[in-house]
């Protein structure tokens, strides 16, 4: 998930991991997506600038220049408040490792109903052809040139790779197009490789960045990346930079890789929204006249056991009046969910630790497995299976609790519920079933109703396909079923939830589920 902080008339600031969240004035936020995920339109906002920008295209063995990504850039594009869009965020293609196939494309990114396509992969030295996309990749001694802005948008989102060229039997290539220009054509005297095309500006995150550079050909003197993170050709040449769409170097016995892509989108709210979201881990500075928050702070839930339990609610932690200081920057840490097991002598993973200022909610317990049979302590506790015991909730203790513990299972039975913040997990009923997972709790801090910090169901088990216990209401994950050898379910990401407990049939396969990431909203007047 991305950091949305959706930020009301005073200024705030947030990093995270997925980028950050800039309020530059009274009512703008920037929001920068340097990974998949998802933004929910706030109250009052109609409309989005945006700048959708897809992963560069791979550079060729002994070969061409990648592509860059797709360049697409707006203003005024609907939205509608409460709707919650899925943000894509595309990869880099990857490098040719064969003489014989092109780099790969790169991965389209998606806001809305805007698409940028993956810049195209480059020629190789048994395979000329650079690959068509958001710009083409560049053509390997007499290939054909990759084209641009396919398929076709108004404005254009890239441009065509460059032709190669012959040199006495021995290849050049062109590089690969970006957002402004054509990668440059192979020249024969001097031999050269081509460069690859430029980027384009964008001021969009509040300076100007250049996007989407062409990746530089191998050659005789081999070509430059273009600027806007377009990786250099040659045998010591570079990958696209990430989060700029440039396409990968032609490399001399392995092409290089394109850069991923980014989303950023900028709009205006109004001044009466004064909530602070983090899905990821950032920092937020108090505003001028704040003196007191309101807060939730969900820790990441356990992770799921294998042939075992389901993994605890992350800790849910919320509280009103908590005391700030006007100018104070603030560390905020997300906890993420903890691995589910994939190995019945381990349990799963504890849960990440949430925290803001001098609130710190525990991570969820992981789950016992069917040789590491109790399940771990936590915000909320790990199921059992097999006769181990659930672990503790609320540890180490706070008051008002921040979460329950998780069931206790007998001998011969599914696995335990993982405790959830308004409950324990329960026993398997019938007895091999799966226990389900403690149910969450309901906050209305973000202004709607959201249940967090459910715990994971236990896997049921065998003989007979009996059901795995759900996962509690809050994000949990559900167990699988008896004769099942699928992977039970995560925790939902951002919930807290606690992962579902899986069978492993047989020992043939079957992971638990991870645990969903945490949360943290704060809200001031």
């Amino acid at each position: 998930m991305p950091l949305p902080i959706t930020l009301g008339a005073l200024s705030a600031r947030g990093f995270g991991l997925f980028g950050a969240v800039i309020a530059s004035g009274p009512a703008t936020v920037i929001q920068t997506f340097t990974a998949s995920g998802s933004w929910t339109c706030p109250t009052g906002v109609t409309t989005v600038d945006y700048l959708v920008v897809a992963g560069g295209g791979g550079g060729g063995n002994n070969g061409s220049g990648g592509g860059a990504g797709g360049f697409r850039t707006g203003t005024g594009l609907s939205v509608t408040a409460g709707t919650t869009y899925t943000v894509t965020v595309g990869g880099g293609g990857n490098g040719s490792t064969s003489l014989s196939s092109q780099g790969g494309d790169g991965n389209n990114s998606v806001f809305s109903t805007i698409t940028s396509t993956g810049g195209g992969g480059g020629g190789a030295g048994l395979s000329f052809n650079g690959r068509n996309g958001g710009s083409g990749g560049g053509a390997w001694y007499t290939g054909t040139i990759g084209n641009g802005n396919t398929p076709s948008t108004s404005p254009s989102q890239g441009n065509n790779g460059g032709t190669g060229a012959d040199v006495s039997g021995s290849g050049q290539g062109g590089g690969g197009g970006g957002a402004s220009a054509a990668g440059a054509a192979a020249t024969t005297s001097p031999a050269r490789g081509g460069n690859g095309g430029a980027g384009t500006a964008s001021t969009i995150s509040g300076s100007s960045v250049t996007y989407s550079g062409g990746g530089g050909s191998l050659g005789t003197t081999s070509g430059t990346g273009g600027v806007g993170g377009g990786g250099n050709g040659g045998a010591s040449g570079t990958a696209g930079t990430a989060n700029t769409g440039g396409g990968g170097g032609g490399g001399a016995t392995n092409g290089f890789a394109g850069g991923s892509g980014i989303v950023i989108i900028s709009y205006v709210i109004p001044v009466s929204n004064k909530v602070a979201i983090f899905y990821t881990s950032g920092s937020w500075t108090a505003p001028t006249g704040v003196s007191s928050v309101d807060y939730l702070v969900v820790a990441g839930g356990g992770g799921g056991g294998r042939y075992g339990g389901g993994g605890g609610a992350g800790g849910f932690r919320t509280g009103t009046g908590l005391s700030v200081t006007a100018g104070t920057t603030y560390s905020i840490t997300v906890g993420g969910g903890g691995a589910g097991s994939t190995n019945r002598a381990n349990k799963g993973t504890t849960g990440s630790n949430s925290v803001f200022s001098t609130i710190t909610s525990a991570g969820g317990g992981g789950a016992g497995s069917l040789n590491n049979t109790s399940g771990a302590n936590g915000g909320s506790g790990g199921g059992g299976v097999q006769s181990g015991s659930g672990g503790s909730g609320n540890t180490p203790s706070t008051s008002p609790s921040q979460g329950n513990n998780g069931a206790t299972t007998g001998t011969d039975v599914g696995g335990g519920g993982g405790g959830g913040a308004g409950a324990v997990g329960t026993n398997p009923n019938p007895s091999l079933n799966g226990g389900a997972g403690g149910s969450g709790t309901a906050s209305s801090i973000s202004g709607s109703s959201v249940t967090y910090a459910g715990g994971g169901g236990g896997t049921g088990v065998d003989p007979g396909n009996n059901p795995g216990g759900s996962g509690g209401s809050g994000g949990g994950g559900a167990g699988t079923s008896g004769t099942s050898n699928s992977d039970a379910t995560s925790g939902t990401a951002n919930t807290g939830g606690g992962g579902g407990g899986s069978r492993d049939y047989a020992n043939n396969g079957g992971n638990g589920g991870s645990g969903g990431s945490g949360i943290v909203i704060i809200k001031w007047t």
